[in-house]
């Protein structure tokens, strides 16, 4: 089965004549995780079970091996840069150790899965210049247990969410848009799994991602537009139900959008401009950088909806949009 990235994107700059710029060592997603390495959920994690028959679910180390051999082998590049975030950690214990005090357990007799992760890989290879930052093809999922039925008998529903897009090298935001990502990939076994990640790849147009991202750079708001747009979207999340089902969705929290208010004058990057303006690739980057602060279970849709409102207020801009709300 073959890729049609490789060939959608044999355009691309040579390393050689991308200007480098300084690495923000900054995780793909921050808050309310922990890192781990996969070699320690393949060893030493404990992997969930339907629990009606003890029929296993696909393991988190299956799901994050799975998409990397299918990148690895649609793309023709290898992938580097594995990064896996975890959190709410589901311990338990083993039988002979049943009777002890919590402080008295020995390593060896505690066991430990994690019921959400989320893992990033890039393909270093794949990568363009947009709007002054490199950026690179790059993977993402998220596997949260608490989303499936775990009541169900073996072979029931499981839920998991990727996206292959760009990661931006300055400061590993992020970049997914609907085509390509999957926020509810619903599978009943790893074949399943693999035929979902291979169909999603398959059917994605990495150029014209590309082509959206830089066009994001046309686009700018003056301060107020910007102020606007800020109070705008704290209102959004206490309209009444009615009154938001009219309003295009927007997933952002009101301390995410507290985080852009403060990187509008902070960030060292894509801060705005001096000229009392920000271009939305810019925005997008702010919002992008903003939503690392989510849970695992729900960062994947607030990273795509970001895009999607981005390019919302870029046809806000051009009058002809239902984000021209956001602007009033």
């Amino acid at each position: 089965m073959e890729l049609q990235i490789h060939n959608n994107l044999n355009g691309l700059l040579p390393k050689k004549e991308v200007a480098q710029e300084p690495v923000n060592e900054e995780k793909f997603i921050t808050a309310n995780t922990t890192p781990i390495t996969l070699q320690e959920i393949q060893n030493k994690h404990t992997i969930p079970v339907f629990v009606k028959d003890n029929a296993p679910l696909i393991s988190q180390a299956d799901f994050i091996t799975t998409t990397k051999d299918i990148v690895e082998e649609l793309s023709g590049h290898a992938t580097s840069n594995l990064a896996v975030r975890v959190s709410h950690p589901i311990k338990g214990r083993v039988f002979e150790a049943r009777n002890k005090k919590a402080t008295e357990l020995q390593e060896h007799e505690k066991t430990i899965y994690y019921e959400r992760m989320a893992f990033s890989f890039d393909v270093p290879d794949i990568y363009e210049v947009v709007n002054g930052h490199e950026v690179s093809l790059s993977a993402v999922g998220v596997k949260a247990y608490n989303l499936d039925n775990l009541y169900a008998k073996g072979g029931g529903l499981q839920h998991f969410k990727i996206g292959i897009g760009y990661k931006v090298k300055v400061c590993t935001n992020l970049c997914l848009w609907t085509d390509g990502t999957s926020t509810d990939l619903k599978v009943r076994n790893l074949q399943d799994l693999t035929n979902g990640i291979y169909d999603l790849i398959n059917e994605s147009d990495f150029v014209g991602q590309l082509t959206a991202l830089k066009k994001l750079g046309d686009y700018e708001l003056t301060e107020t537009q910007f102020a606007n747009l800020l109070g705008r979207a704290r209102m959004y999340n206490h309209l009444p139900k009615e009154k938001k089902k009219e309003i295009p969705q927007l997933l952002i929290s009101d301390s995410q959008v507290s985080t852009v208010t403060k990187m509008y004058y902070g960030d060292k990057v894509f801060r705005q401009s001096g000229r009392e303006k920000i271009n939305l690739w810019h925005l997008y980057n702010l919002f992008t950088d903003a939503v690392k602060s989510s849970y695992i279970d729900t960062f994947l849709d607030r990273n795509l909806n970001a895009f999607t409102f981005c390019e919302g207020i870029a046809g806000a801009l051009d009058g002809n949009s239902q984000y021209k709300w956001f602007l009033n």
